[in-house]
């Protein structure tokens, strides 16, 4: 989700054109709809999780790629698909790159590493501990060494490898904690393949048809929505929280902007990172709500030490 009014890198439909790409769009609830009517009713809420959430990354990976006429070759094309869990199609599949590319210093690979195993071993001790420890202490442990290992770890080692070969395809975590503002925070640096497609296909229509508020608002809620759909409807429990906790985003990014906010600096500074880690870490447990943690990923784990 993101509300930048930053150029995006690739190259962007004017508002006009939604209709070359709409019918596109339309596609998207089509595989994750299909999954909520064809699941078996024994099929586990972890199991049923992460149908949903594959099949809606899937479903905009798709979008991405089906909205991009640049020419690039059958391997850079499957990579794309196989190899790189970002969004920005156009960027990756260029074999002439716009911009030079950022290439890895030895030190960003050993951070990507040390990463990786960090998370992995969060995520170890999760499981080892999940009779010792309270279900909600083992299901955020575990959720740690989830995030830390993949979108931290794993997918800035991918990020490395891409660009020490000269593909475009920058590390989809920015640097998080070096956020200024709530704006810059998602904006520039959570999940930067959501926020180039979302900026694109969502942001900048609506901005064209209802003004930066609405888009702000609405984009927001559409991200709630979606998080509603992959956590709480496995669980069972807790519908409205997560879309509650995007729309608190989306009220602090007006409040941000507003001259109000301007006067007193909760865009820039220290003013602004405090603001931005009041509003992102108070009400977490809001998106990942209780009845998530314990009724999906407890569970998961504990499937996942019986395995070992």
């Amino acid at each position: 989700m993101t509300i930048s009014a930053n150029p995006i890198r690739q190259s962007s439909p004017a508002s006009g054109d939604t209709t070359r790409w709409g019918w596109r769009v339309s596609l998207l609830p089509l595989l994750p709809a299909l999954i909520t009517v064809l699941a078996p009713p024994q099929l586990s809420g972890w199991l049923l999780m992460w149908l949903l959430a594959v099949s809606i990354y899937l479903g905009c990976k798709w979008l991405a790629y089906s909205t991009t006429s640049v020419p690039s070759t059958m391997g850079r094309n499957l990579a794309y698909w196989l190899a790189w869990p970002g969004l920005d199609a156009p960027a990756f599949l260029r074999l002439e790159t716009q911009s030079p590319i950022a290439v890895p210093q030895k030190s960003e690979w050993f951070f990507a590493a040390l990463k990786t195993v960090f998370g992995g071993t969060l995520l170890v001790a999760a499981i080892a501990w999940s009779d010792r420890l309270p279900p909600l202490a083992v299901g955020w442990l575990g959720m740690l060494g989830l995030i830390f290992s993949l979108h931290f770890g794993l997918f800035h080692g991918l990020s490395c490898w891409w660009r020490s070969r000269g593909v475009d395809a920058p590390r989809l975590m920015n640097a998080p904690l070096a956020a200024t503002s709530i704006s810059d925070f998602w904006g520039r640096r959570w999940n930067i393949a959501f926020r180039d497609l979302t900026h694109r296909f969502l942001f900048r229509p609506l901005a064209a048809r209802l003004g930066p508020q609405w888009a702000v608002m609405l984009g927001f809620a559409f991200s709630g929505v979606v998080h509603d759909f992959v956590i709480s409807y496995p669980a069972g429990d807790g519908y409205g929280w997560p879309t509650a906790y995007f729309l608190l985003q989306g009220c602090a990014i007006l409040l941000e902007r507003s001259r109000w906010g301007k006067q007193v600096s909760l865009h820039h500074g220290w003013r602004g990172k405090m603001f931005a880690a009041v509003v992102l870490i108070t009400p977490l447990t809001w998106l990942f709500h209780r009845p998530f943690v314990e009724n999906i990923i407890v569970p998961m784990l504990l499937t996942l030490k019986e395995i070992g």
